[in-house]
């Protein structure tokens, strides 16, 4: 494990795991999807199925990683056999996939905080318009997401301690600042109320099949679990360190993020007299509009604070979407790291193109013939929902058949005195080997109805 690198100490792996699960997802993706599933019913089948089905997942992935000490495809391949490899590069392909999209978003988030800050954003009239014409005018949009992957670049190739731990050490206290600083203003702000109560206070007639349906999805995808990705930090991890506490702990922080990221959106949406169900352009245009309502210089304050905090996010999630497939070719290739993430990161930047041409510049990429598939990037984007899910079920498979409970269970049980025996243990056995795979399984069909069928049929219109 030497030349590979490690965290240095059980807390630069948990908040490198953290950063991980912390992301767009935490504060784009999150609000809006709660905007437009119920509100707090939404919120609370968020929490349960992170703790009862997420929660398990995580600890099976960080396991394997810790067992075999290798990437994805080598972890898998040593415990389980050569085809067993093969659900490894599958998890590599879904972070090499979303990390080409999802640096188009965080460009964007990064174009914001600069336009905001230093230039005249908040002066627009439309801003539906503006961010209409802002994601087309590619020389400014090229410029910032390869900004970004250079940023992301940089981190990676110092490595585990010195790059992606020192980073997230940063990154991840500094988010918890801004984010608590910007919840305690927007609840001073007129009507904050009766956001809390459309967050907080559930109401049994906004609960139906779809809010189901989406906060599962988003509670999966919110972990990052399916690609590979916590394998591979699993596999930088000492044998003294508690898997079961440490997944405990980051299931906490992600959650925590989701949490806070509603906290903070809804009383600023509420106190502009916007509906919460604005979808996607939530962040973009709707809170835009918010901050523009704060005046020159509290607005320029806040948005600064707000997209600063969403590049923050999308930072330590672009990292370790990088690293999963850079640990890949330095394991089983053995390319020096630099060379790897350099060559990796114009790789995905350039696979990322379509995505950024896709949003209108493009009309083949932005019209695109499969059902509720508006453009490239949501193409993608709902591909990489698939694979994850799938790939987490496919784990799920794999211990209970192949690698067997009682060999996880013994990893488990290293650093972890008091789990043989435990309640938890029993729990952790009955959820990988029969719920966790049985539900993703159903949800994978589900998801792949959804997004090129859909599914009217069950949720109505």
């Amino acid at each position: 494990m030497s030349n590979r690198g490690s965290f240095s100490s059980k807390i630069g792996f948990i908040l490198a795991a953290a950063g991980s699960a912390v992301g767009l997802g935490n504060i784009w993706r999150f609000p809006y999807l709660a905007g437009t599933n119920g509100g707090a019913g939404f919120l609370i089948i968020y929490l349960i199925c992170i703790f009862t089905l997420c929660f398990p997942v995580m600890i099976g992935e960080i396991s394997i990683g810790r067992k075999a000490g290798s990437d994805a495809y080598g972890s898998y391949k040593k415990i389980g056999g050569g085809v067993w490899g093969y659900l490894g590069i599958y998890g590599i392909l879904a972070g090499i996939l979303i990390l080409s999209y999802y640096n188009v978003v965080a460009g964007w988030a990064f174009g914001y905080f600069i336009e905001i800050v230093f230039g005249n954003l908040l002066d627009h009239n439309d801003f539906g318009a503006f961010f209409g014409s802002y994601v087309n005018d590619i020389g400014p949009i090229f410029l910032f997401s390869l900004g970004f992957m250079v940023m992301t670049a940089v981190i990676v190739s110092q490595g585990i301690a010195k790059g992606i731990e020192a980073a997230n050490k940063i990154m991840m206290p500094g988010l918890y600042i801004i984010l608590i600083g910007l919840i305690v203003y927007s609840l001073t702000l007129p009507n904050a109320m009766a956001g809390i109560d459309f967050y907080l206070v559930p109401k049994l007639s906004d609960i139906n099949s779809k809010t189901l349906f989406y906060a599962l999805c988003q509670a999966f995808f919110s972990l990052s679990l399916g690609m590979g990705c916590l394998i591979t930090y699993g596999s930088y991890v000492t044998k003294d360190q508690n898997i079961v506490k440490s997944a405990a702990i980051i299931s906490l922080a992600d959650t925590s993020v989701a949490f806070l990221s509603g906290l903070m959106v809804f009383p600023l949406v509420f106190s502009l007299g916007a509906e919460p169900g604005q979808g996607p352009k939530l962040i973009f245009v709707i809170l835009t509009q918010a901050f523009q309502y704060m005046g020159p210089v509290v607005g320029k304050i806040v948005g600064g604070s707000f997209f600063l905090l969403i590049c923050f996010a999308a930072l330590t999630s672009t990292i370790s979407l990088l690293e999963v497939p850079a640990a890949f070719l330095v394991d089983q290739r053995k390319f020096p790291r630099k060379a790897v993430v350099w060559g990796l990161s114009g790789l995905i930047f350039v696979l990322g193109l379509p995505s950024m041409y896709s949003q209108g510049l493009v009309p083949l990429l932005n019209k695109l013939p499969i059902h509720n598939t508006p453009d490239f990037l949501s193409f993608v984007a709902d591909l990489c929902d698939i694979m994850l899910i799938s790939g987490g079920c496919l784990m799920c498979i794999f211990i209970r058949n192949n690698w067997k409970m009682n060999n996880m269970n013994e990893e488990l049980a290293i650093g972890n005195a008091g789990y043989t025996g435990s309640i938890l243990k029993s729990y952790i056995t009955f959820t990988i080997s029969w719920v966790c795979p049985i539900l993703l399984g159903i949800l994978s069909i589900l998801v792949i109805t959804d997004k090129y069928f859909g599914l009217e049929w069950l949720f109505g219109r």
